[in-house]
């Protein structure tokens, strides 16, 4: 297994989510949010679920997923 600043490929990682960190189990320089499917760069992550093993790009989104209708839409 590679860690989080092994070799890195072309394209999207597969990374398994830890607490407090990740650990890069398939080479790439980025992961999909699951709320916005944004690219998230490997050395932006801070966001992400143990529990669901998935990553998000903001704020908005982890509540968007933990606490649907606490979100307001924008206007």
């Amino acid at each position: 297994m590679l860690n989080k600043f092994g070799p890195s490929g072309h394209g999207e990682a597969q990374v398994q989510y830890l607490d407090g960190d990740f650990r890069v189990i398939s080479p790439g320089t980025f992961v999909r949010c699951a709320i916005t499917d944004v690219r998230i760069p490997l050395d932006e992550l801070k966001y992400w679920s143990v529990d669901l093993q998935e990553a998000y790009a903001t704020p908005t989104a982890v509540l968007q997923r933990h606490h649907p209708g606490m979100v307001k839409p924008q206007a």
